[in-house]
């Protein structure tokens, strides 16, 4: 009998994939314990598993999502949407997302919203048919949409909060708290928030923490409207900024500090001598800038991970871990230094 990697297809150039039939056959198994090694890591004895998963490797198994979902009604395929791709508070999210999909076996597919929630929408209407469940980080959609799309799929957000709806978030208050009173500490009595986007949730819970500390410390506080949450959109809001008269600016995030921070020097304002900046998350890169960033930490790659890890029960229909809420914390660098009198 042929072995069934050694089969020709008709046109005699390529080898059919194996199944979990073949592997079955090939170590004495049954077709079910296969699946179960497969799709369902820990189900089986570890040694079953171990040798299953060497002759799936050994016989070019490749898993087909859509094939097994004819049978299962799961992909073993998440969704992941973020805001924008291209800002870096999401490399970490992404990469911890990733890491945890491969240790439950499930394969992530992610796209990009480009802060629209049109866009956001469309993305789903063609991302949900092909995935067991989706991640929301930094949805731009409004409550209804979201609770909407969770009445037919399974959800779980990332840096927003819907309702009684699962969530990953970090805990801001502490980390607000503590660049408050840095601020203070350094001689600081005005502040402002050079806010994020109006339709995130994260920037508007941002801003009303920072404000209710700085109220609490005895500082005046000014929120600054923004074009958008990038280093441009940092930039751009240096004139509002002059105008506001404050000694320090806390911003929505680290892009936005550090496009503040350049065109401060560019304008012959020198941070911190002058003024004095923060950002949020600590991003890949905020410690690089000139000068570096101070910022509150975000743990994104641990927001992913557990994340993935909260959907993934959800899907098992096991007792689903609480929704998270990640400890944020104060760094301190080179933008932000003592108030002079001359401020």
């Amino acid at each position: 009998m042929t072995d069934p990697v050694e089969r020709e297809t008709t046109n005699g150039n390529r080898k059919p994939s194996a199944t979990i039939y073949d592997i079955a056959r090939t170590l004495g198994l049954s077709p079910s314990t296969v699946s179960r090694a497969l799709n369902k890591p820990g189900r089986v004895n570890a040694k079953t598993e171990k040798r299953i998963r060497d002759a799936a490797a050994d016989l070019g198994y490749r898993s087909n999502p859509m094939a097994r979902a004819l049978h299962t009604g799961r992909t073993r395929m998440l969704g992941l949407v973020v805001s924008d791709l291209t800002n870096p508070v999401f490399f970490s999210l992404v990469r911890g997302a990733e890491k945890a999909c491969n240790e439950l076996g499930y394969t992530l597919v992610f796209a990009e919203s480009q802060e629209s929630a049109e866009a956001e929408s469309g993305t789903l209407d063609r991302l949900l048919p092909a995935v067991d469940g989706v991640l929301l980080a930094a949805a731009r959609l409004s409550d209804e949409e979201i609770t909407t799309i969770a009445g037919s799929t399974q959800v779980v957000l990332v840096n927003r909060r819907v309702d009684d709806l699962p969530a990953i978030v970090p805990e801001i208050e502490a980390g607000a708290a503590q660049a408050i009173e840095h601020l203070r500490e350094l001689g600081h009595t005005s502040v402002a928030y050079l806010a994020g986007p109006p339709q995130s949730w994260m920037a508007r819970v941002r801003g009303e923490r920072l404000l209710d500390h700085a109220v609490a410390a005895g500082m005046t506080f000014a929120e600054i409207p923004s074009e958008s949450p990038t280093r441009e959109g940092g930039a751009a809001a240096l004139r509002r900024v002059r105008a506001s008269g404050a000694t320090a600016i806390l911003a929505y995030n680290d892009l936005m500090a550090i496009g503040l921070s350049r065109a401060c020097r560019e304008a012959g304002i020198d941070v911190p001598g002058d003024i004095s900046v923060v950002g949020f998350d600590d991003i890949f890169g905020a410690d690089f800038a000139n000068p570096s960033i101070t910022t509150v930490r975000s743990p994104l790659d641990q927001a992913g991970a557990e994340a993935v890890r909260l959907l993934v029960s959800m899907l098992d229909e096991e007792q689903a871990p609480p929704a998270a809420e990640l400890t944020t914390e104060l760094v301190v660098r080179e933008s932000t230094g003592e108030a002079t009198s001359s401020q």
